[in-house]
């Protein structure tokens, strides 16, 4: 059990916020970001449980409301547990279950969860290698995604999908320590 977060839900959803304004869309880490924030459709859902079925049932309550919304009004969600999965591999480990509940009513094909944590660590790579920075968000971050969403979006992009990842991971790289303390101010405390 993880201990609870002093921080406020407006504190998390600001935090995520930036994260999102500075980090994803500002380094162009998601070339298919931007749209959806300057028309407001992304949802930040703080979930301030610390248990694996509270997040289940929020996972499942969210996935629900993209069902139930066009993507005009609600394109994707980002679930931020503050006061959960503070140790990187029981998220790690908890993202089967969250793929798992997209199995289980029949989602597969139509939403994907991605993740985001502040130590989020790639398999092949150092706990300290730049390159992790593209996954690392303020709170662990379970994202999910409209497929039929990225597809459409991946049709309108100018570039090779697939080469994504390694621009991103190039681009992280190439910041300054001073531009990472900016950036990642939760990774380096004050």
């Amino acid at each position: 059990m993880s201990s609870v977060s002093s921080h406020t839900v407006k504190d998390v959803e600001e935090a995520t916020e930036n994260w999102l304004n500075q980090v994803v869309i500002g380094l162009n880490l998601c070339p298919f970001a931007a749209k959806p924030q300057r028309k407001q459709q992304i949802r930040i859902r703080v979930c301030e449980a610390d248990d694996d079925e509270s997040v289940m049932q929020v996972i499942c309550d969210e996935l629900k409301a993209l069902d139930e919304n066009d993507p005009e009004v609600l394109e994707t969600t980002l679930i931020v547990t503050p006061n959960h999965f503070q140790d990187f591999d029981q998220y790690n480990q908890f993202l089967d279950v969250a793929d798992m509940l997209v199995d289980q009513f029949g989602w597969r094909g139509i939403y994907q969860v991605a993740s985001f944590h502040p130590d989020y660590c790639f398999a092949d790579a150092d706990q300290d290698c730049d390159s992790n920075l593209t996954n690392r968000s303020p709170f662990p971050v379970f994202h999910l995604i409209r497929e039929a969403s990225i597809e459409k979006a991946l049709k309108h992009y100018g570039g090779d999908p697939e080469d994504i990842p390694d621009i991103n991971v190039e681009r992280v790289c190439n910041l300054s320590a001073k531009e990472k303390q900016q950036l990642f101010p939760f990774l380096f405390p004050h």
